[in-house]
Order: structure tokens, then C-alpha cells, then sequence
């Protein structure tokens, strides 16, 4: 099963439940968004089925302009196969490699393709190598992003007795606006011996860094300095590369652009309000009130504190020594 998800910056829509995975951007077009994500727990023989269903509806459920991709993995047995709907600027690829498939009501269907290293959805623009920097890891859930590249761990080929190993650098396919800001990790977690169950969830090594675990259940690592906020890739801190953005999904629009910031000093981890307009706050995990933060005071964090950015409720984690 999927390892990590790496999700890059953007405006459109990344979700990810299962071993399914989507991009999508098609703003006038929330009935078909919802077939589309409904189709993310689809697993077994019928799965191409289903896709080439959903395929004849996307006419009637699409309004304007809209683009997808949509990847179902399957990895049981061994062996790593998959089943792809896309349609207009949509492109899955595996190791860098577009799937190709055939047209089935103005969109592209491919079932029991091989799954590689990397599998990537998003817009198909042909890139030499993963744009530097992840916004998120995401485990499950709907975020913003204009692509995602998930890292898999090692599947059996009945072509080959082992996987090759992992490249630092994977390849894909990527926009050329929205993607590539800050500086990440694309380290694969090692694959767990096989004990008849694996999950499709990230798991942290050992000596794994502090996270925030959104309430939608996504993940970040706290591996460096951070940005959040609703387009956080202009700060300073940022475009400097002194830390990585992490966009959040602002329907209400209630948080500034760039809301707040971690800072790493060794295993300590600070929260300071970058001046936003609705203020940042915490508590402790048994507080009952929020404390609100003054601008550009750091705020040391403790396992277990919640954070308040905006509606947007985050928890962090410190792992113990």
C-alpha cells in the first residue's frame, strides 16, 4: 500500500482515502468533485467498471472547464497494479511515466497497469524531476494542491524477483505555476514486514520529527521551519528558503495569507503569529479556553497543544526521546 503522499502547492483539489488518489480542478463543477471522491473507496475486479460508469457521467456533471485524475491502487497479493479515469489537462504517471489508456466518453481509462516507485495525478506537463518542496503528507483527506506524487512501498513485479531501489530525486509530471516552493524530504519509510495486514497510513521512523495532525486527519512534518496560512509561499521566510509554506483550505476566508510560523531550536518548537488579521491561539490538550498570541512572540509548544488558526483546529505531537 501507499507509503507517503507528497502534495504540492495550488488551487485545485487533492484527496486522497484508501489506496485511492485524486486531483481534480474543476471549480464550477461541485456534483462531479463529489462523484469523482465518492469513487476513492472503490477497490476489487470491478473498479474499471465503475470508472468507465462514472466516465459517461462527466458531461452532464461538469459545468465549464474541468480536469481530473483519478487513480485506483491495488497491492494486494504482491503484486501493484492500478486503474486510472482522466480527462482534460489530467495525467497520471508511474515513475515519471504517463499511463496510457483508452477513450471511453471524452475522458481516458486504463485498468491493471503496473504500479512502480512513484505514482503522480495531477496536471500533465512533463518535468525532469519532483519540483523541491512538499506542502504536505497527507494520509487522508481533501486538501488544497495542484498536483500529488505518492511514494509506494516495495511491490512484486512478476517480471523481476525484487524492486530496484528508490531514487532520492523521483520523477513526475507537474504544473508549471503552482508547484515547487520551500525545500522537503522525499524519503520513503521503510515497508513493514509482511504480516498479512499493512496499512495505507504514514508512518513515522523512530526518531521521527514533531508533527501537526490537522482535524481532517492530515499530516505535516515539523522537519523544519514552517509557514502556514492561506498562500503562504510569498512570505519572506519562504522566498528566502528559511522555511517551508503549508497552505490551508480557507472556504471562510479567515486566515491571512501568511498566519503563522513553527521555529525549530533543536527539539524545541515555537508558535509565532506573523501579524494575522484574526489572531492565532493555542491551548493545552486539558485547557478549556483559548489563549490568544501577540504578533511576533514565539510560543513555546508542548505535546499535545492545539492550535487555532483561523476555523482550523491543528494538534501538536513531540515524540518522545
Amino acid at each position: 500500500m501507499p507509503d507517503r503522499c507528497e502534495v504540492l502547492p495550488g488551487d485545485s483539489v487533492v484527496a486522497r482515502r484508501g489506496g485511492g488518489l485524486l486531483w481534480v480542478d474543476a471549480p464550477g463543477s461541485p456534483a462531479l468533485v463529489a462523484a469523482l471522491h465518492a469513487c476513492l473507496g472503490v477497490a476489487g475486479p470491478g473498479a474499471d467498471r465503475v470508472l468507465a460508469a462514472v466516465a459517461g457521467q462527466v458531461s452532464s456533471l461538469a459545468h465549464g472547464a474541468a480536469s481530473f485524475a483519478l487513480v485506483l491502487a491495488d497491492t494486494s497479493g504482491g503484486a501493484g497494479t492500478g486503474v486510472a479515469l482522466w480527462s482534460g489537462k489530467g495525467q497520471p504517471a508511474v515513475d515519471g511515466v504517463p499511463v496510457s489508456g483508452s477513450s471511453v466518453e471524452g475522458c481516458t481509462l486504463a485498468a491493471g497497469f503496473q504500479l512502480g516507485q512513484t505514482l503522480y495525478v495531477g496536471p500533465g506537463q512533463a518535468a525532469p524531476q519532483m519540483p523541491p518542496g512538499v506542502a504536505f503528507d497527507l494520509v487522508e483527506g481533501t486538501v488544497p494542491g495542484s498536483g500529488a506524487m505518492l511514494q509506494l512501498a516495495a511491490v512484486a513485479h512478476p517480471s523481476s524477483s525484487a524492486v530496484p531501489p528508490a531514487t532520492s530525486t523521483p520523477s513526475s509530471f507537474t504544473a508549471g505555476s503552482d508547484a515547487g516552493l520551500g525545500s522537503g524530504s522525499s524519503r520513503m519509510a521503510s515497508a513493514p514486514p509482511d504480516s498479512g495486514e499493512q496499512t495505507a497510513f504514514w508512518r513515522p521512523e523512530q526518531s521521527a520529527a514533531p508533527v501537526l495532525r490537522f482535524d481532517d486527519g492530515l499530516v505535516v512534518t515539523v522537519d523544519e521551519d514552517l509557514v502556514l496560512g492561506r498562500r503562504p509561499d510569498n512570505h519572506e521566510l519562504v522566498t528566502t528558503g528559511g522555511a517551508r509554506p503549508v497552505p490551508i483550505a480557507d472556504t471562510q476566508n479567515v486566515l491571512s495569507s501568511a498566519h503563522a510560523a513553527l521555529q525549530r531550536s533543536g527539539r524545541e518548537v515555537s508558535l509565532v503569529d506573523l501579524g494575522s488579521l484574526n489572531g492565532t491561539h493555542v491551548a493545552g490538550p486539558e485547557a478549556t479556553e483559548w489563549t490568544q498570541l501577540e504578533p511576533g512572540v514565539a510560543h513555546p509548544l508542548s505535546d499535545g497543544d492545539r492550535l487555532l488558526l483561523g476555523w482550523t483546529v491543528i494538534t501538536f505531537e513531540q515524540p518522545s526521546d
